[in-house]
């Protein structure tokens, strides 16, 4: 019985061992490699010269701000700004003051106004003629510039945005004569 019993074990053994040959006979892989995976920027550029091209020498990540003087009551300056999507892909605008208090300690920034108006520069000189300008984007102080900013749209990969910036006053009391304060302000890209 033991004999019949070993026969029977072995008979099992050598049929699973062949069906495992045979399963390994037949099995197979496939592999993908080297896949590769870029992941797309949100990158923005100022022109410096907004008269002039998207030449990389007029590409710039800061540039330098307006020098307003003799500010006074209901005074207005404009400031032009073209903003490069540098990126392939979209990007939505933001933008908002950025400022120390240190850099304003008569808060002047209570009494200047900001007003963006989209630009549309058509015949691409860099100056502001009849028909260009667009809606207003809403008026604000650089307090609130600072707090709430712009959301200024979306921006196309290799498109240009524009716009007017228009700093002004209202009402000037005659303890800010003579003060003066620094301000930046910044534009913010999210890829869409």
């Amino acid at each position: 019985m033991k004999r019949k019993l070993y026969i029977f074990g072995a008979l099992i053994l050598v049929t699973l061992v062949g069906v495992g040959i045979a399963a390994a006979a037949f099995g197979d892989k496939g592999k993908v490699l080297g896949s590769s995976f870029s992941v797309g920027s949100a990158d923005i550029k100022l022109l410096k010269d907004v008269s002039q091209g998207l030449g990389g020498d007029n590409l710039a990540d800061e540039v330098q701000g307006p020098l307003f003087s003799n500010v006074a009551p209901n005074w207005q300056r404009d400031y032009l700004v073209k903003i490069y999507n540098n990126a392939t892909t979209p990007v939505a605008l933001t933008s908002y003051a950025n400022y120390e208090t240190a850099n304003d300690p008569d808060d002047l920034r209570s009494i200047i106004f900001v007003e963006p108006f989209v630009w549309t520069d058509l015949d691409s000189d860099g100056t502001v003629d009849e028909g260009e300008t667009g809606a207003s984007l809403g008026k604000k102080t650089l307090i609130k510039w600072k707090t709430e900013g712009y959301s200024l749209g979306n921006v196309n990969g290799g498109s240009v945005y524009s716009l007017i910036l228009r700093f002004s006053t209202g009402v000037v009391s005659d303890t800010k004569q003579g003060k003066t304060a620094i301000f930046d302000f910044e534009f913010n890209s999210l890829g869409l």
